[in-house]
């Protein structure tokens, strides 16, 4: 299995640490608000990196943290010490406590992952569950002089960590700006613009939703440390995969590499993965451009979660991904076609299997490893798909063509399984979709357009008769 190492900035051969097992760490969601389809690219795509992990007969440990404490609006602007912090924001804007903001949000992720089908985490730890942790982590950074403190907070030392480690801060990242400290608002009492916050004070007592006592005083953690501790716990010093946006790939993950390492000595992640941005009618997607979207505006305009996992399954996770809703609607279209075949085949499936000649059982073991080459070489999930499509077209038995689909589908996610071989009298949901359309069209006077799809359906061995309420389909 090879993938793209961030770090390194080239495809490696994957080689875990211990034999068989791997440990991953995937940097998730701030809940201050609902995440967007543009968030839920990046979560999509580490979930089918877990399944692919899987399918290669990895154990895999899989850790997802929730931000609920200290991510701050200024990190918008390149400096994630400054400004508001965002959970503060939320209850500000809904009239309610940055607790409830988190529990809720927390909550709604959880139902969109459900919906697009994403892999349950192992461990979904809190950021606020784990403050002990994230000030364990300051002291030791503290105890080997990395820290130094500013009237705001207790910040790293990016220069000393360099001068005492002899490592470079910021490798990771391949923006010069962010390396030199150029891109960052300059604040006076940093020793170098390229420090960042460990821990911020509060100010006044009462002043925050979220504070906590520590040996520098009452205040919150930083962003960044979070994850640093979290991983640390669930997966050790070091680890075999992170993955995240690429957005992250520039302060947010070379501060954690910078302070994990600055504690503990040890390199911190092996691999580091980063999944592109998703653009909206070849725009970036923000609400201040009005096109910003969550799964449940999705849903609202009649389209399936599942058929948006299909859509980033196009691309490759490394190459931007241009979001609109004619590309969902023939995301939905195709799936629907998918599942049709699926459903057939689960009709014509029978126990006992056919025998197969020698040509055949070549051509089923060649689709297995065009797959599986397909998704171990970094996660071509467009060419899996294309895999796929073959199968779902080919000559080979239904018996086999449907083992194979699902197996396919244990990585691709679409939920082949939990689609039901139509009864006799059941009528098929492309049939009840043309039905539904051609209604529509009789109530918009559309009559000779509604005729035509009357006889498509009768075409396919239906009937068709109309009421003043609805159209009703029976087989003839």
């Amino acid at each position: 299995m090879k993938v793209f190492n961030s770090l390194t900035r080239k495809v490696e051969e994957f080689v875990p640490i211990k034999e068989g097992r791997v440990g991953m760490y995937t940097c998730g969601p701030t809940v201050y608000d609902y995440a967007s389809i543009g968030n839920f690219r990046t979560y999509t795509m580490a979930d089918i990196l877990v399944r692919t992990l899987k399918y290669n007969r990895y154990d895999v440990t899989y850790v997802m943290n929730i931000t609920d404490v200290g991510h701050l609006t200024g990190d918008n602007k390149g400096d994630a010490d400054t400004g508001e912090d965002r959970l503060e924001k939320g209850a500000r804007r809904e009239g309610k406590t940055a607790w409830d903001i988190a529990k809720f949000y927390t909550e709604a992720f959880l139902v969109d992952c459900e919906k697009l089908n994403l892999t349950k985490p192992q461990v979904l730890p809190k950021a606020t569950e784990h403050i002990s942790e994230q000030i364990n982590l300051v002291s030791e950074l503290e105890k080997k002089g990395l820290t130094y403190k500013t009237s705001d907070g207790i910040y790293f030392d990016t220069q000393i960590f360099e001068h005492k480690t002899g490592k470079k801060y910021g490798e990771l990242s391949d923006l010069d700006e962010v390396l030199f400290g150029a891109r960052v608002t300059k604040n006076s009492e940093k020793n170098n613009p390229r420090d960042f916050a460990l821990w911020k004070f509060s100010g006044q007592k009462g002043e925050r939703h979220m504070e906590w006592e520590s040996p520098w005083g009452l205040g919150f953690p930083g962003w960044h440390i979070e994850c640093s501790a979290m991983s640390t716990k669930y997966l050790g010093d070091t680890f075999d995969i992170h993955a995240g946006g690429e957005d992250l790939k520039q302060t947010h993950h070379p501060n954690e590499i910078a302070q994990s390492e600055g504690a503990t000595d040890k390199p911190f992640v092996h691999y580091w993965m980063h999944i592109r941005f998703l653009k909206v009618d070849g725009k970036r997607m923000g609400k201040s451009l009005g096109n910003f979207y969550t799964v449940g505006d999705l849903e609202k305009k009649g389209f399936n979660p599942l058929a948006l996992r299909y859509l980033y399954l196009t691309a490759h996770y490394r190459d931007s991904l241009n979001f609109s809703f004619s590309a969902l609607k023939a995301a939905q279209n195709t799936l629907n076609n998918l599942m049709s075949i699926v459903a057939d085949l689960k009709t014509k499936h029978v126990d006992e299997r056919v025998a197969l000649s020698e040509d055949k059982l070549d051509k089923i073991d060649n689709y297995k490893s065009e797959f599986t080459e397909s998704l171990n070489n970094d996660l071509n999930t467009p060419q899996a798909l294309s895999v796929l499509w073959e199968v779902a077209k080919s000559s080979i038995p239904s018996t086999d063509k449907l083992d194979l689909l699902l197996l396919f589908d244990e990585v691709l996610g679409l939920k082949m399984l939990d689609v039901k071989a139509p009864s006799i009298t059941e009528i098929p949901a492309r049939i009840t979709a043309l039905a539904q359309k051609r209604f529509q069209l009789r109530s918009e006077g559309k009559y000779n357009e509604a005729d035509k799809l009357r006889q498509q359906i009768e075409a396919k061995g239906f009937v068709v008769k109309d009421t003043s309420q609805a159209t009703e389909v029976v087989k003839k």
